[in-house]
C-alpha cells in the first residue's frame, strides 16, 4: 500500500511560518540604512553620525550612564497609566454610545470634533493645567488613545445580533445580566482591536509628549542627546523606541489573540 503526500495548499501560511523572509527584510533594511548614511553621503556629512555601526557603542554609553533602562521604565509607566485611563473612560463611553442610539446621535458631532484634534494640540493646555511633570504626558497619552477604544467599542455594540438581546430579554434577564452575559462577550473582539490601535497611537504620541520639559523618558533623552551633539545617541534612542514599539505590539497581539 502506498501513501501519497498532499501538496501544501496554503503557501502563504507556510511563508509566514518561515523566518527567512523576515530576516531578509531586516538585513535589507540595515543595508539600506548603512548605504544611505555611510556610502552615499559626503565625508563631512552629519548623516554619518546616524550610521548603524555607531548604534551599539551609543547604547553602551547610555547604559553605562545609567539612563537607558531608567528612561525606558519611566516611558513604559507613563504609557501604561495613560492607557488605563483611556480604557476606564473609553469602554463605558463606547457602551453608552452603542446601546443608546439617541445619545450617540446627540453627541456624535462633539465626538467627531474632538477626535480629529491632534493630541499634541492639547500640549499647551495640559502644561498650563497640570504643570511640568508626569501629569501632562499621561494626559496626552490618554487623550490620544481613548478614541480608538470608544469607536471600536460602540461599533462592536452596534454589530451585536439583536436576536441575542431579545432572547436574553425573553428569559427575563435584567439589564445588568444582558450587559455582562451578552454585550461584553460579544464585543470582546472589537474592544481588543481598539486596544491594539490605541497602544500604537499612545506609543507614537508618548515620545513627543516627553519633550514638554520633563527630565526623564525616551523623548527627553532624544532632546538631551541632541543638545550634547551626540547624534549617535539620538539614533540609538530612536532604535530603542522602534524596538520597544515592535515588542509591545507583538506582545499585545499575542495576548489579546490568545484570550
Amino acid at each position: 500500500m502506498t501513501t501519497t503526500t498532499l501538496p501544501d495548499r496554503d503557501p502563504v501560511a507556510r511563508t509566514r511560518r518561515s523566518p527567512l523572509p523576515r530576516i531578509a527584510a531586516i538585513v535589507a533594511a540595515l543595508a539600506l540604512w548603512w548605504l544611505v548614511t555611510s556610502v552615499l553621503t559626503g565625508p563631512d556629512s552629519l548623516l554619518r553620525e546616524f550610521a548603524p555601526q555607531h548604534v551599539p557603542g551609543a547604547l553602551h554609553a547610555l547604559y553605562e550612564r545609567g539612563v537607558l533602562l531608567a528612561d525606558i521604565g519611566v516611558s513604559l509607566w507613563r504609557l501604561l497609566l495613560g492607557l488605563l485611563i483611556a480604557v476606564t473612560i473609553g469602554v463605558p463611553l463606547g457602551l453608552l454610545l452603542g446601546l443608546h442610539a439617541a445619545t450617540e446621535h446627540a453627541v456624535a458631532p462633539v465626538v467627531q470634533f474632538l477626535r480629529m484634534i491632534s493630541p499634541l494640540s492639547w500640549a499647551p493646555i495640559a502644561v498650563a493645567v497640570f504643570g511640568i511633570g508626569n501629569q501632562p504626558v499621561v494626559f496626552l497619552v490618554a487623550a490620544a488613545s481613548v478614541w480608538p477604544i470608544v469607536l471600536n467599542t460602540s461599533a462592536g455594540v452596534r454589530a451585536i445580533d439583536p436576536g441575542l438581546l431579545l432572547v436574553a430579554r425573553s428569559f427575563g434577564a435584567t439589564r445588568r445580566e444582558r450587559l455582562f452575559s451578552v454585550v461584553l462577550p460579544a464585543i470582546r473582539g472589537h474592544v481588543q482591536a481598539g486596544l491594539r490601535i490605541a497602544l500604537g497611537i499612545a506609543w507614537v504620541v508618548l515620545v513627543p509628549a516627553e519633550m514638554l520639559g520633563v527630565r526623564s523618558g525616551l523623548g527627553y533623552q532624544i532632546l538631551n542627546a541632541r543638545d550634547q551633539l551626540a547624534y549617535d545617541q539620538v539614533m540609538a534612542v530612536i532604535v530603542v523606541i522602534g524596538a520597544l514599539g515592535f515588542v509591545l505590539d507583538s506582545g499585545a497581539r499575542a495576548v489579546l489573540d490568545r484570550r
